[in-house]
């Protein structure tokens, strides 16, 4: 990506915003900071950004409301890398459901989040092909990113959502890891946490409400969504071995 990106960085340690600032902008990004939730969400409400770097634990507002915010009240589809001192899963999966595409578990180099920056802003600007998915109940319209099954409309993240667009497209072949995370996440792959987060996130909206699973793992091999008489094995997040 040649053209410089406009990053918001919301960040209290003052030598991380610092450093994180530096970087960023040595590598000819266009950088704003805020030092506390309030100050970030001002500045995220009020100016187009092409990414949010959102620290997890701030003053004045917590970094899952702030997004939360964005997402629910601002509407705000600005990709979002949240930076977290926290690597329980559960707090993994409440800033992926607050609306956050992706995530990084502090202490991190700085090389690997320009990585991330740049792939989240490359998925961000890609182009989407037109055209309507259907899996047995399930329905994905590309154009619009309605999301249907049994006719109920179903809410997905933007990263769990990339992940149906890309076992959709592919059903019923099984897609393994290298295939899914190059779908979704492109060069700059996540750890075996962040698939799995994910992916029970994707479970729990498109399965979980309804009497068949679609989306299975073949241990060993990968993933598939495809209807019921296809079932090769058993639900499961964890990555195939």
């Amino acid at each position: 990506m040649n053209a410089p990106l406009k990053i918001l960085v919301v960040e209290d340690n003052p030598d991380l915003a610092a450093n994180l600032v530096d970087y960023l902008s040595a590598s000819g990004h266009l950088v704003d900071a805020a030092g506390d939730g309030l100050t970030g969400l001002h500045l995220a409400s009020m100016q187009n950004f092409d990414v949010i770097l959102l620290d997890l634990i701030l003053p004045g507002m917590d970094g899952i409301t702030l997004c939360r915010r964005l997402r629910e009240d601002a509407g705000t589809a600005t990709p979002i890398l949240m930076l977290t001192a926290r690597d329980t899963l559960d707090d993994k999966i409440a800033g992926l459901e607050a609306g956050a595409d992706d995530y990084l578990v502090k202490p991190f180099a700085l090389r690997e989040v320009a990585a991330r920056v740049l792939a989240l802003a490359r998925r961000a600007q890609a182009s989407v092909t037109q055209g309507q998915l259907r899996v047995a109940d399930l329905s994905f319209d590309t154009a619009t990113f309605r999301i249907a099954r049994a006719g109920r409309d179903i809410a997905l993240p933007p990263i769990p959502l990339r992940m149906l667009e890309a076992l959709m497209r592919a059903s019923p072949r099984v897609l393994g890891r290298e295939e899914l995370e190059r779908a979704v996440w492109g060069d700059a792959p996540p750890d075996s946490d962040a698939v799995r987060t994910h992916l029970h996130l994707l479970r729990a909206a498109i399965d979980k409400p309804f009497g068949q699973p679609l989306l299975r793992t073949l241990r060993g091999i990968g993933w598939q969504i495809a209807p019921p008489t296809h079932d090769h094995g058993p639900a499961s997040d964890e990555p195939p071995a």
